[in-house]
Parts: structure tokens; C-alpha cells; sequence
């Protein structure tokens, strides 16, 4: 009698009957992905996760567990400029889930219902934050969850740094940041406004802190190139902001030149047409390596402001602001063409972007620097013990939810160091990429816009341009989201199994793989909407 083949072999009654595990050469495995939002925001938000309890109506769940890593919900989902929605899965299919304006939505209804959080017993431990910018408030807040004792300093007459002083109404309603501050302070977070620290070494002794958190941004406009006698009036871009704010005349009439490539340019250019002036943003570089947002842009030109690149300031007379133009090289290189233009302006400001006042440090003359910023190690530690920094102040991304998110790691290491320990960062997943998605089992579904305010209203006042999403568009974006590289239970690889290799476990408890009966064939993972299951090695 011949042979049988190997797959027939098996007799009754053995232990090997039907365990067509034995053949694997591969497994599959659930594992828990970074979603590629997590990764990219800089505040590190588990976006994934209080979107996944925003679309089951769980409001004030998904806000909560915003507020483990963020503060300022209500302000950041109308200043950040989203890097999350620039990274998600969903652009592959149709656009990206609008997860800012969910995050407003959230942070607007934890006003309204004046949702707070908890807040650690007392440790007995106190700690001195200077500046009430992001990067300050969001240490205080962080510290205080934690239990410790927290004074914050502000030079200024009010809380809120550059979200404030910097940052236009139109885009940030001021009633809206005094309520997210106010929360700080019913948490029991002193600040302390205009009040200058003379010599911090003084005061953290007199004060009797143990640790101090420098949050000072950087706060000196960078001057033009030239500031001749004769020129017309040339105005700094953070005073005529701050002038703004405080209801001052702030100098912009007649045609406003404004010579820069930040969102500081574009928001004076903007204020300028609002105030009933003219308003060119000059560049000496082409409009992609601008570092204002893409969407300002867009508005500021809708609303009347005029742009010109590749030009780069030459010379000031009187009224005359002559610039060369220039050719573009490779990447961000500019080749000059000898070839000048003049524009006439009453009004030239100089938005260059700022540095760090150094006169400000009386006290901590021994902190160390490099390129005229505060160095700082990991542990966002300068090289004074106890002195940690961040913000504007240190080598950072200059952007509100970077310094909030900078403001929430120099917490978790003050904490650590008041408890003379050492914070260690727990490591991360491998990143859920699209390639890893099954993402025609996603129904279509196109992103809802947020309303925008109409045009005349925008160019003559400063009522808030961007408007709110409805509870119901707020859950509907919340819901197209395809939770990359985590399970949402959907069954399918249970469903689609050949071997019945796999057990449900049960609502919210997800699968788990019988080895004994998994042949290895990978149809779990192939058709895994969202990329929880991967194949291993048999011998992992």
C-alpha cells in the first residue's frame, strides 16, 4: 500500500487530531499600534482614545481624558494647527478625520457644564513657575494634579503669554481663554500678574520652593536689517499685538508693509486690513516655505491682504522700502538677480521672529546657553539643579501645543526630582501606517467643515472667524475615525477564521488565538480592518 500524503496521516483518536496548529510556520498576535495622530501631536494626547468616547456620546469621558495630557481643550482646538489631522489614515481615503474641531467642541462643553478635574493629596512640595504662557500654565496645572504646590509669575497684567499678547481674537475669543485659566485656579494654582522676579535665586529661597520652572518664551521682536532716519514709521510686530489687546492705537494706517514669513506676519497683515488699512506680506522665499500656516494664508488673502515673494529688504528712503529680488535655488536656497522693486509704504513692520531677553535672567547668570536659548537636558533641566525651562525659551517648535506639551514632560520630571527620583518615558508602539490598513471595509464618509464667519463681518470687526461643530457633526467626525492599530472588536477575523482558531473574549475584552487549531494562513490579519494583527516568526 502506497504512502498517504502528509495532510491525511493523522489517526482517530490521537492527540494530534485536528491540531493544525503543528504546521505553522507563522503566527498571528494582537497587538496595540500607535495611531499616527497620537504620534504626531506634540501635547502627546491620546487622541484614539477620547475620540473613540466622543463618538459614543461619552462627553465628558473623552474630555477628561483630553485633560490628562492638555489643559486647554477650548484653545487649543481653535490656535494648534493640528498636526494630527496632517498625519491621519483617514487623508488616504477621503480626508482627515477633523479632530481639532471635536476637540473644541469638547472643550467648549466643559465650560458650559463647568466639568473639572481631580486633583492629588498635598505632597508638600512646592514649586515656582515663571511666565503664565503655555509652557507655564501647563507645568502649573500638571504639578498640581500631582499634589504639589504651585505659584506662577507673570510680568504681564494678565495670564496667558502669547495666547494673549500674540495670538488675534478672531482666532482665540478672550472669554474663552480667561475660562480655561479660571479652571487652573479653582484647582487651587496661584498666579501671581505683573510681577517681575528680580533674582530668581532669591526668590525660589524666600519663597521657599524646591524646584523652579522658567517658562519666560521669548519675548524681543528681531529688528530689521536697517532702521534708517528717514524711513517711515517702523513698529515692532509684538507691540502693535499687545497694543491690540490692551485697546491702544497700534500705529497701522496707509499701506502696511509687513516683512516676514510667520504667523505673526500674516495676523498684523490681517489686523491691518480690519483697522482700514492696505496690508502687503513681503517673503524672501516662495510661499511653501513660509512658516505661517497654510490655512492663515488662505484666509488673509481671502480677506484683501496682498503678498510678493522672493523679495529680500535692501534699503529704506523715506517712504520708498526697496527690496532685490531674488531667484530661487534648490530647497530653501535664494540666489540674488540684481533686479530691485520698490514699494511705498506708510507703515513697515518687521515681523522676523523673536528672541530670548537675556536681561531677564538676573540671578541664574551661570545657566547655560547655546545659539541664545536656554539649554536643557531630558529631564528639561538646565545645568543648575532644581532650574528646569522650556518653551519658546529652549530649542523647541515654537507653537502653542508644543509648549503645552513641553510644559506637561518638565511636570513629570519636577515631580520625579522632588521625589529624587528619575521620569522615564515609557516606550512607544510601532506607528499604525496606512499600508497596514484594510480600509475598503470603511464606509464613505465626507469630512463636515466647520461654518466660517462671512466675508464682511471678517474684514471690518474681530468677532471669531472659525465657528463651532453641532453636537451631532461633532459625533459623526468623532465616528470616522478607523482607530488605526487598535482592536474595535468588529469580528471579522473572528468571523473570517477557517479553523475557528479564535475566541471572543467578550464586549470590550476583545480575542484571543487558539495556537493549537491556527494553521498560520494569515487571513486574520489580511482582513483586520485596522491593522491590530500581525504575523510573527513561530519560534518569537
Amino acid at each position: 500500500m502506497s504512502e498517504k500524503p502528509f495532510a491525511i496521516t493523522l489517526d482517530k483518536g490521537t492527540s494530534l487530531l485536528n491540531h493544525t496548529g503543528t504546521w505553522r510556520t507563522e503566527r498571528p498576535i494582537y497587538i496595540d499600534r500607535l495611531p499616527p495622530c497620537n504620534q504626531a501631536c506634540p501635547a502627546g494626547e491620546n487622541i484614539q482614545q477620547w475620540l473613540y468616547l466622543a463618538e459614543e456620546g461619552r462627553y465628558e469621558e473623552a474630555w477628561q481624558q483630553i485633560m490628562e495630557d492638555n489643559p486647554f481643550p477650548g484653545i487649543m482646538g481653535r490656535i494648534c494647527y493640528h498636526p494630527c489631522e496632517s498625519s491621519c489614515n483617514r487623508g488616504e481615503v477621503d480626508s482627515a478625520v477633523g479632530i481639532n474641531g471635536i476637540e473644541r467642541f469638547l472643550g467648549d462643553l466643559a465650560v458650559t457644564n463647568r466639568w473639572s478635574v481631580s486633583v492629588a493629596e498635598p505632597t508638600g512640595h512646592r514649586v515656582m513657575v515663571v511666565g503664565a504662557g503655555c509652557a507655564g500654565l501647563s507645568a502649573a496645572y500638571h504639578l498640581k494634579r500631582m499634589g504639589h504646590e504651585v505659584t506662577v509669575f507673570e510680568k504681564s497684567p494678565k495670564a496667558g503669554g502669547m495666547m494673549r499678547y500674540a495670538i488675534p481674537k478672531y482666532r482665540l475669543p478672550r472669554e474663552k481663554l480667561n475660562a480655561e485659566i479660571e479652571r487652573l485656579l479653582d484647582m487651587g494654582v496661584k498666579i501671581e500678574c505683573g510681577v517681575e522676579i528680580d533674582d530668581y535665586q532669591q526668590a525660589k529661597q524666600e519663597g521657599g520652593f524646591d524646584a523652579v520652572f522658567l517658562s519666560i518664551g521669548a519675548q524681543i521682536a528681531n529688528e530689521l536689517p536697517m532702521n534708517e532716519a528717514n524711513s517711515p514709521e517702523v513698529l515692532d510686530p509684538l507691540d502693535v499685538l499687545r497694543r491690540v489687546e490692551e485697546d491702544q492705537p497700534t500705529g497701522l494706517r496707509g499701506h502696511v508693509v509687513v516683512y516676514g514669513g510667520g504667523n505673526t506676519a500674516v495676523d498684523i497683515a490681517r489686523y491691518a486690513l480690519k483697522l482700514s488699512a492696505r496690508a502687503t506680506v513681503i517673503y524672501h522665499r516662495t510661499e511653501q516655505y513660509m512658516a505661517a500656516h497654510a490655512g492663515e494664508i488662505k484666509e488673509a488673502r481671502a480677506e484683501g491682504v496682498k503678498f510678493s515673494f522672493l523679495r529680500r529688504l535692501s534699503s529704506i528712503d523715506g517712504l520708498n522700502v526697496q527690496f532685490e529680488r531674488m531667484k530661487q535655488g534648490q530647497g530653501r536656497d535664494i540666489h540674488p538677480t540684481g533686479q530691485f522693486e520698490v514699494f511705498e509704504a506708510d507703515i513697515i513692520v518687521g515681523a522676523l521672529g523673536q528672541s530670548l531677553d537675556e536681561s531677564g535672567l538676573t540671578g541664574l547668570e551661570k545657566l547655560k546657553q547655546e545659539d541664545h536659548l536656554v539649554w536643557v537636558g531630558e529631564d528639561m533641566q538646565t545645568n543648575l539643579e532644581g532650574v528646569f525651562a522650556g518653551g519658546d525659551m529652549t530649542p523647541s517648535l515654537r507653537t502653542a501645543t508644543s509648549a503645552i506639551g513641553q510644559g506637561k514632560k518638565a511636570a513629570r520630571n519636577i515631580d520625579a526630582f522632588l521625589k529624587g527620583a528619575r521620569y522615564v518615558k515609557a516606550e512607544k508602539h510601532e506607528i499604525a501606517e496606512a499600508s497596514m490598513l484594510n480600509t475598503w471595509y470603511y464606509t464613505d464618509a465626507p469630512r463636515i467643515m466647520r461654518p466660517v464667519l462671512e466675508m464682511l463681518r471678517r474684514q471690518s470687526g474681530f468677532s471669531e472667524v472659525v465657528g463651532n461643530l453641532t453636537e451631532e457633526q461633532a459625533k459623526f467626525e468623532a465616528r470616522r475615525c478607523m482607530s488605526c492599530g487598535n482592536c474595535f472588536e468588529c469580528d471579522n477575523c473572528y468571523g473570517m477564521c477557517p479553523d475557528n482558531a479564535i475566541t471572543n473574549l467578550g464586549t470590550g475584552k476583545g480575542f484571543e488565538f487558539k495556537y493549537d487549531y491556527c494553521k498560520g494562513c494569515g487571513l486574520c490579519v489580511n482582513e483586520c480592518p485596522c491593522g491590530a494583527i500581525k504575523m510573527v516568526p513561530e519560534d518569537i
